[in-house]
Order: structure tokens, then sequence, then C-alpha cells
């Protein structure tokens, strides 16, 4: 599904894994793509900055500084990394109640524990959320992004509240909006030169700029006007308390910074056919934000929105997210009186455009195909993605997916029985034994009425945790107690471990765990209690 929104998005083949060679014309992509990017990037991180509630140069700079060093050095080339939303709103509380001082300090906190999450290689992690769970958070990313958007057709009322645009205005707008879409459709089907979202931006602000038009501009946002960033040490007491204040926070902001990039990081990996680098994408955020707290910024993230302008645009190499931010401080030095000309709704028809691309669509066709455990998932994460934020819906969406795949593996477990010849009964197990079955495993047999010799089977099954181990034990009690023998059969070369390490449950054999001869293994009791 996301390949085929691969197949949408670009006019070039984002399938090959290969990096494309560095030609004057890959060059010219490259920077051109970054170019757009920034252009973006601007009015989101000023109004990131105003959610958190800190100068729009604080949100302009952690844009700045965390898109260098994580297109130098981060594990996605093509992903761009800056000011997010999900982060801001965690910020808001802190800066409200403390100060910006706080804010950095806690910013580089944030960033040693993102590092540390890659140097002991916590990213592999990501691999256990669900494919629903991706579609989820692409659908809820759409949404929010949509909804974000339409805060640019609101403009302040008498008593400076803001108001929904109407009449002549509004027309307007949405006509430059609709313009800048169709320009970004239909470019590509003309010439490639330029990104179409650039051609989109550029020509828009040329007809606005040209006839005068009125119409709400980067520059009513905030000036974007500044200063090379200073490196600054944090001004907080170096105190335990201080460290009490930051440390939630700075944990809270890393696993969100943390989700929200590795997710990012694999959707533009199925995008552009490449794999890995999850440990060295939290190394690189945990860098990017660690350094940004000392150049007063907010610090950052992935953003799925400005990646997927990327590469949407051609972007594949790690040269556009550099230039994207160089770009971005060329703004800030030189360039702000042009970048403030132009008009949002130009901005606001490539984000659309971008929402069009990211929304996985067919997943609306597939609902009544799939699984209703897994359909479920989807629809949960998109609506606790619009409602509360990524982090809490990717958590909420594989906890349900795991506790879903629990359940229906503790519905798995069953047995089928046949006597043997010295007048014994063998149970043939079938399902995974593990904390959620053992109920159910339980019930199976019966020591009352079962012969003096029993075998159990597990040929077909495996022991998998501490509860299997002692539902294992509770079971040969059972026997024991009504003077009867159990034994295990066919271990898997995992499972034997576990019952060995598990301080000798099962009595020592030749058997070496291939197999090629069956050996019966005799349970010892009193290894963990008895739980009745």
């Amino acid at each position: 599904m996301l390949s085929a929104f691969a197949a949408r998005i670009s006019s070039v083949d984002l399938n090959d894994s290969e990096l494309p060679p560095f030609t004057p014309n890959r060059i010219k992509i490259e920077v051109l793509s970054g170019l757009t990017v920034a252009l973006a990037l601007v009015p989101e991180a000023v109004a990131f900055s105003f959610v958190a509630g800190v100068h729009p140069l604080v949100g302009l700079y952690a844009a700045f500084i965390v898109g260098l060093i994580t297109a130098a050095i981060g594990g996605r080339r093509g992903m761009i990394s800056g000011a997010t939303g999900a982060l801001a709103v965690v910020m808001v509380a802190l800066v409200a109640k403390h100060g910006v001082e706080y804010l950095f300090a806690t910013v580089v906190l944030m960033g040693i524990f993102q590092i540390l999450a890659g140097v002991f290689r916590l990213g592999k992690f990501i691999r256990l959320v669900p494919h629903p769970v991706m579609l989820g958070f692409v659908n809820g990313l759409a949404i929010v992004i949509f909804l974000a958007q339409l805060s640019q057709f609101q403009v302040p009322g008498p008593d400076e509240a803001k108001v929904w645009m109407t009449g002549l205005p509004l027309i307007i707008m949405l006509g430059l909006v609709v313009l800048t879409m169709l320009i970004i459709w239909g470019m590509p089907k003309i010439t490639n030169v330029i990104p179409a979202p650039l051609a989109g931006i550029a020509i828009v602000a040329g007809i606005v700029i040209f006839f005068g038009i009125d119409v709400p501009r980067v520059g009513d946002l905030a000036s974007i006007k500044g200063e090379f960033p200073e490196f600054h040490i944090p001004m907080v007491p170096l105190t335990l308390e201080t460290f009490k204040i930051i440390l939630p926070f700075s944990l809270i902001l890393a696993a969100i910074g943390l989700i929200e990039s590795l997710l990012t990081h694999n959707l533009v990996g199925e995008i552009t056919g490449r794999r890995g680098g999850a440990s060295q994408e939290c190394i690189a955020q945990g860098l990017a934000n660690t350094v940004t707290g000392f150049f007063g910024g907010m610090g950052g993230c992935a953003m799925i929105g400005q990646s997927l302008i990327n590469v949407k645009s051609g972007g594949r190499t790690r040269l556009s997210g550099l230039s994207a931010a160089l770009f971005l401080l060329a703004f800030i030095l030189v360039g702000s009186s042009l970048i403030e000309q132009i008009p949002l709704a130009a901005l606001v028809g490539v984000m659309f455009m971008v929402v069009i691309g990211t929304f996985a669509w067919q997943s609306l066709v597939i609902l009544r195909r799939i699984p209703l455990t897994d359909a479920l998932v989807m629809g949960l994460v998109t609506v606790v993605t619009v409602i509360s934020d990524l982090a809490v819906a990717v958590i909420v969406g594989v906890i349900v997916s795991a506790l879903a795949y629990a359940w229906n593996n503790a519905k798995r477990i069953h047995a089928t029985t046949k006597e043997t010849p010295e007048g014994g009964k063998v149970y043939l197990i079938e399902g995974p034994l593990f904390f959620g079955s053992v109920e159910g495993f339980s019930e199976i047999f019966d020591p009352e009425n079962d012969p003096d010799h029993i075998v159990v089977d597990f040929d077909n099954s495996r022991v998998v945790d501490q509860s299997a181990l002692q539902a294992i034990e509770d079971l040969a009690h059972k026997y024991e107690e009504q003077g009867k023998t159990i034994r295990l059969r066919h271990l898997a070369r995992d499972c034997h471990r576990l019952l060995d390490r598990a301080g000798q449950l099962i009595e020592k054999s030749e058997d070496d765990p291939n197999y090629g001869l069956a050996v019966d293994y005799a349970v010892k009791t009193g290894i963990f209690g008895n739980r009745h």
C-alpha cells in the first residue's frame, strides 16, 4: 500500500534502493527540493513556536540545527527533521511554569536520552509496530496536517480574537490554494525542470506580489529576521530540584520524538526502498537536540509532511536535507523580507497536496477484507492521533494489537490424544503455551482418570514464558499427587533451553534437542512452588 503511494508521489523511480549519481542535474534536483522544504518549514516553525509559547526564532533555530545535523548523519537519506507540533504541545506547560531557559535544559537532556537509546540499539523495537498501526499513523497524520492548515483561513477580529474568513477574502484565499494545487498536479506533466511544489509557490507568490493582492502572508505570522544562533548554556540552577523539573519532560519529549522519527523513518524507507538505520537515526536525533539546546532552539524530530514534500520533489540524498537547513538559515539572516511576502495560500496548497498523497486511501477499500481486529486498530490509531498525539496513538495501537494477538493465540491451544501400546496416553499439543493459554492448557488434561503414564508431546507447540513453565510444573504436581508419571516429548531447541534454565525443571537426558531420536523428559516439581 505504501509502495503504491510511493509510485504516485514522484515522477522518478523511488523504488530504486541505490543512491543516484551526483550529476549536475541530480544536484539541481536536490538543492531545489531543499528550497521547497525550507519555504514550507518557515510558517510551521513559527506556528509551533507560538504553540510552545516561545519566540518564533526559537522554533526557526531548532528547524535549522536539527534539520542540518540529522540530514548529515541521520539513518535515512531524504528525511527532514525540525520543530514539530507533537513536541510543542508538551513544551508549553514547561515554558509557562518555568520559562524558556528550563526548556533549553530539557532539550539537552532529551537529546542525551535519545543518544543513549541509539547506543543501546533501542531503535530496532520500532519493528514491533504492526502494519495496521502504521496505516493508522499515516492516516491520522494526514488528518492532523489538514486540520492544522485550517487556521490559515482565520484572521484577527475586532477584539483580536481569530475569526473565519468570509466573503471575497475567503474566495481569493481558496482560489489561490486551488491554483497552487493545480500547478503541483499539472507541472510534472509539462516539465520536471523544477519541483512542482516549488513551482506552485513561486507562481502563486509572483501573482500575489505583482497584482498586489491583499491576502495573509508569512510576514503576518511574525518576523523571521534574526542573527546566527549563538552558543548559550541554559541559565538554570544546577540543582537536584532542577533535574526533577526537567526529567519527566525530557523523557516524554525523547519518547515522542523517537517514536515520530522512527515511524517517519520507516515510511520514507518504504517509499525509497531502503532499510535499516534506526539506531543511527536515534543517535542523530539525540545529538541534534543536544546541540539545539545549547543554541537556543526548542528541539525537534522528524517531520512527515516536510519529508514527503522532499521525496515528492525528488530529494533522495543528504544534500536535499542539508540544503533545506542552509536555505532556512539564509532566510533568517538575509532573506526575511522576501520570504515574508510569500502568501500563506501557496503553502496551504502545498500541504493539502501532501495530505492527499499521505492518506492511505486504499486502506478504506480493504477495511472489509482484513481481519476485524486490524481494522479496529487502524481506526483507533487514526482517531487517537487526531485527538491526542502520535506517541499515545502508537502505544495504544501496539498494546491493542499485542492483546489481540495474545487472545487469538490463547484460543488456538488444544490437544489430540492417542493410546500407547503400553497402556499410556499421549497428548499432542497444538498451539503455543504462554501466559494467555495456560488456562486452556490446564483444562486439556484429566489427571484423575488418565492412565499411570502420560506423555505431553510439544512437536506442534512451543513453551514460551514463565507462566508456561509454571503451568507445566502445576500439571506435573497434579499427576504426582495421583501417583502417576508425566513426560515431555519433542521439546524444540529454544524450549529445551528455557526449561533447562528454569532451575532444572526437566530431568537431564542424553538427548540432543535436534531430535533425530525422540526422548521423553521427566518433570521435577517444587521449582516454582505450588501456586494452588
